[in-house]
């Protein structure tokens, strides 16, 4: 069987691998990779052997750092975090679920205090099985990483 790179390499930056099919997009908007100056590269519904499908993200020159790697382990906590350098990977770390995230999502409650007034949002992050909950601090309400539409970088 012939090895065909469906996705170009990168010289210099980070490889976000094994995203859960369907999240690609989500990450990309959530840590504003679309407003990166070089090279993003992202590939939807790649045939993966672990997963049967996954999404990846590319980013040349630029190294995302431990608060941006909790952040996609929300949306994906089985993604890979690689660190390339000159076309190799020098590093590469596997994710962990956040306990709690803050002034990144919108709480979807349109009745939140956090959606009327200057508040930074908080969740607390819980494993139920394979389903991750977010509980509000502020409006008590839990919801399901699906329900979270929103990130803060949309408002602007």
């Amino acid at each position: 069987m012939d090895k065909t790179l469906l996705v170009a390499a990168i010289k210099n930056g980070t490889v976000i691998d094994h995203i859960a099919q369907g999240e690609g997009l989500k990450i990309l908007r959530l840590l504003n990779f679309y407003l990166h100056e070089d090279l993003v590269t992202i590939g939807l519904n790649l045939p993966s052997k672990a997963l049967g499908k996954k999404d990846l993200i590319k980013i040349e020159n630029c190294q995302i750092n431990v608060e941006q790697a909790k952040q996609i382990a929300l949306f994906s906590p089985l993604a890979t975090i690689n660190y390339i350098e000159n076309y190799k990977v020098v590093r590469k770390i596997s994710n962990t679920l956040p306990s709690q995230i803050s002034s990144v999502l919108i709480c979807p409650n349109h009745q939140c205090i956090t959606n009327h007034e200057r508040i930074k949002t908080y969740f607390i992050v819980e494993q139920i099985g394979s389903l991750t909950e977010l509980s509000c601090k502020y409006c008590c309400k839990k919801f399901s990483k699906e329900e979270i539409k929103e990130f803060i970088s949309d408002r602007n």
